[in-house]
Parts: structure tokens; sequence; C-alpha cells
């Protein structure tokens, strides 16, 4: 489909924001993005939607864009590209007189946009509009504003990797959708796990598949043309420079091009997992963000040795795997990496796959994963053909908030205020609360980075933008109507921070609900539920 666009008012886009924000049914919030993206002339329409500059962070601290307050304008006169080419303007300002030349530029955009669109650019630099889960429902308002199938949309955005390009593409037509193409060197959404009720539900569900361990180590992504390696996270963040030991190895592989999906982790003298921070240390820029349980020093750090373990195969000597079912890439990966694929047993019995899961516990792994073995690779998704099997049940949710402590936890931030995401793109729905598990060293760490992370600071509450995701243990789920969702966590207690995930990234509130035991009803009352 070909489409004529015009441009769209940067007004348009902060009331399209209100109105997806202020609605909880999944097709109103479709129907209100899809009007702005079938105008729009920039992509940027796209990233202001889903709660990010199109530039990505842009230097503009919490504490600058608060402080700036002109005098708001009388009547919206901004449009989108002329908001996105002021923002571009601002994150080159450079060298001498840099920070006050910042602040004179973003003064100067806020002076002509109305009190609304300032509320909306504050929101949109500071990170309050982040929303990541908000990317599903608007693949599927691109979809509608293109009139081409979501399908065709999704797949797209699965091997650009980009929401505003995917957008551009489905407006030119379906054609240049399916241009699109797995290229090396530019990674793939990963294919994400739900959880199983049961390893044997998960092997009656699944039919014939692979049980592998589920390690306790990190998301990685390798690329490999010729002797060139590229090394990404989950987020698909470029890691490269920072692990050399798994670039060395990706290039003595025998093959001369690959795409290999896998984990990788720290490993002691005895071969089982180091600590996941220690893992997380190595990842550069993560390296602040590591936050569970003692941290060696960046030296200590560097001298760790990553092993790789992989488990998929996407992409082998010029040959594209991602449409073939799973069978197919393991007989791929198994050529292309040897001794370095997970353990695990292929199409094994209930008797074999307990034994797999035991095996993967007592090597201190967090348990397994079952795969269909007809699945085909559907990244950045999280559908039932891979299930995650763990002996408790584990959780990644959203800090939205934090409690003041008392006692000899006076003057840190304690209790946690957690939040399960939304999977039609709202806020994230509060859950729960914990203040176990926390030792002095990460009471002391989420005080600080809590603290930066402040929307408002009252006496007994911090709320904070919702960035962080951290991985709880509980006992279990109830109906409870003491939270929005219905549910309420039966005595959490934090495992650790996940810097390798984001907020897209975390469990939603149809997976907590699914922890009920059968026959529990979220919108039906309860006991009240246990205090954190």
């Amino acid at each position: 489909m070909g489409c004529t666009m015009v441009g769209v008012l940067f007004t348009e886009v902060v009331e399209t924001s209100a109105a997806v924000a202020a609605t909880r049914s999944r097709l109103a919030k479709v129907a209100a993005l899809a009007e702005p993206v079938r105008r729009m002339s920039t992509p940027a329409v796209v990233s202001f939607l889903v709660g990010v500059p199109s530039q990505g962070r842009i230097g503009a601290g919490y504490r600058t864009v608060q402080a700036i307050a002109p005098p708001p304008a009388e009547r919206p006169q901004l449009t989108v590209s002329e908001v996105d080419e002021a923002l571009g303007g601002y994150a080159a300002i450079s060298g001498r007189g840099a920070a006050r030349r910042r602040v004179e530029a973003l003064t100067a955009l806020f002076g002509r946009a109305t009190e609304a669109e300032q509320d909306f650019l504050r929101r949109l630099l500071t990170g309050e509009l982040r929303q990541g889960a908000l990317e599903g429902v608007m693949l599927d308002a691109i979809a509608r504003a293109a009139e081409v199938p979501g399908e065709v949309v999704r797949r797209a955005f699965m091997l650009s990797g980009s929401l505003p390009g995917t957008a551009v593409a489905a407006l030119a037509g379906e054609a240049a959708l399916a241009a699109f193409r797995l290229e090396v060197g530019r990674p793939v959404r990963p294919m994400l796990a739900s959880p199983a009720e049961s390893l044997p539900a998960a092997l009656a569900e699944l039919g014939p598949c692979v049980v592998e361990h589920k390690l306790d180590g990190a998301r990685i992504q390798v690329h490999r043309s010729g002797d060139e390696v590229r090394v990404f996270t989950r987020t698909l963040r470029e890691i490269t420079a920072t692990v050399p030991e798994l670039v060395e190895l990706v290039r003595g592989l025998p093959c001369t091009s690959a795409v290999l999906d896998g984990e990788t982790l720290a490993l002691d003298d005895d071969g089982k997992p180091r600590p996941f921070q220690e893992t997380m240390s190595r990842f550069g820029a993560l390296l602040e963000a590591t936050p569970a349980g003692p941290r060696t020093s960046v030296g200590g750090a560097r001298e760790l040795l990553l092993s790789p373990f992989f488990f998929d195969c996407l992409h082998l000597d010029g040959v594209d795997l991602l449409d073939e079912p799973l069978r197919v890439r393991l007989a791929a990966l198994r050529e292309a990496a040897g001794d370095h694929v997970i353990p695990g047993a292929v199409e094994p019995d209930e008797p074999r796959a307990a034994q797999v899961l035991a095996a993967a516990l007592a090597a201190g792994q967090e348990g397994v994963v079952v795969k269909s073995l007809e699945s085909v690779y559907a990244a950045g998704r999280r559908g039932r053909s891979w299930q995650k099997v763990k002996p408790v049940h584990a959780l990644d949710l959203v800090v939205l908030g934090v409690e003041w402590g008392s006692g000899r936890r006076q003057g840190l931030l304690s209790n946690l205020h957690l939040g399960a995401r939304d999977p039609d793109g709202g806020p994230p729905v509060m859950v729960g609360k914990t203040f176990k598990g926390l030792t002095d060293e990460l009471l002391a760490w989420q005080t600080r980075e809590l603290l930066a992370r402040a929307t408002d600071r009252g006496d007994w509450l911090v709320t904070v933008r919702p960035e962080l995701v951290v991985e709880v243990e509980l006992d279990g789920v109830q109906v409870s109507p003491r939270y929005p969702g219905g549910v309420a966590l039966r005595f959490a207690r934090v495992v650790r921070y996940r810097p390798d995930k984001g907020p897209a990234e975390a469990d939603t509130i149809d997976a907590v609900r699914a922890l009920l035991p059968k026959g529990g009803d979220p919108s039906a009352g309860a006991t009240p539920d246990p205090a954190p």
C-alpha cells in the first residue's frame, strides 16, 4: 500500500499518548496509535509514542530537565519533525560551554511548547514515558495504519529490531516489509520461554521436544562473518569489545558464517556457575548496574573467563534457518558449535527428562527449558513452544516504588513495590511488596539507584521510573483485592536485580495469574495477602 504522508503536530502525539494511557482496551490503544502513524512524515512519531527520543538517550539529566520551566506557549505550534530536530541538535552539542548551550537549546524548545507538551517532553526525556510493553500494541497499530498483515509487520520488526524503521517500511507497502532479511551482524530479537506448570505438563503439551539446562547466565547472540565476530546481549546491546575470549572462540568454530543464540557464564574450578553478578560484571557498561551480592573488583572481573553454551542456530554458512523447525536448527548447531552446545536430551521420556532436570540443579543451574522440536524461531515473543521449568516459582518484576526503612534500615530504601508487565501496553500492574532477601550491600545499592530514578520523594514512599527489573522467588500467588491485578505474591523474596533485562522483558500479569491455584479467580474476593 502506498501512503501520502503529511506532517503530524506534536500536540497530536501528546493527545494520543494520553488517550492510550487512559484506556485498558487493547483495541482502543491500537486505534488511537494507528491514526498518527498513518499520517506520519517522520519515524520520530513512532519513537515518541513508545516513549523514547529517536536518538535514544540524548544526555539530558533528570535535574536539568526538571529545572527548565519557561512560560508555556498559548497554542500548539510544534511539529514532530521540529521537536525531533531540536533533540538531535541538543545531543550534538559538545565542547567549551556545552552545558550552558544545552540548557539554552532545551529552554528554547520548551518555550515553544504548550503546558501539556512541556509535561510530555519532561517525561520523554527522563524515561517516564518509556513503555517497552507498548511495542506489541504499536506493531498492531502499524499494521492497521498501513493495512498490511500483522504477522508480516512482526516479522519485519524481528529482523530489523527497529519500530520506526518497521513503520516506514509498512507505509511503503508489503513488499518493503518482505525485503527485511536476517543480516549477519545485525542482532535479531531473542525468542523467549514461558513458565511451565510442571515438567510433566510441558512434556505432554509440547510432544516431541528437547529438554535443555536453563543456565544461570546471561543471554548472548553471536554473529560471525569470516573473521569478523560480534556479540550482543538480550537487549541487543553490543558487548564485543568486553568479551574477547568469546570472540576468539567463535572465530575458531568450523564455519565461515553463523548466527548463534545461547548463554554465557563464568565457571568456578569445579565447572559450576559463579554468582550471576560476576558474569554480568564482564559486560562493560552493565558493571555499575550489577548489584546482586558481593561484587568483584573491575580488575578481578576482567580476569574471569566466560564460557559460552549455545542452544540455537539461526544462520549457518549462507543459509538462513529462522523458519526451519528446531530439530533442523539443532542439527546445524551441533555442526557449528560442537562441544559448546548446551547440555540436554532430545526426545526424552519423562524419567529421562527428570534426570536432565536433576542434573541441571546439581550443576548449580536454574532448571530446564522444554522446547518443541517443530517450533520455528519466533523472535521477540514469549510463546508456549518454549517452556521453562524451575523448582521454585520465580518472576522478573519491575520496581515501581520503594518505602524508607526503619530500625537498622533507617535512611535506606527497603520495601520494594513490584509490578508485572501489562501485555496490552499499559503501565506495570502492582502485585506485591517485599523487603526480604536484601543484603546490606544490596540495600545501599538500591537506595542509590532508586533515588536516581525517583519521580516523587515522600517521607514514606519514593516513586520511581519503572526501569529496573528484579528477580524474586515466591511461595505462590493468591487472589487479592489489595492490588489492581487482583492477585498478590505470597512471601516474595529478592534473588537479584537483572541488569540484562529491561521492563519489556518482565513477566506479565497473565504469567503471575497463571501461578494461582486451580480455580483461583482474580476478580473474586480473598483473604488479605500475607504481610511482606
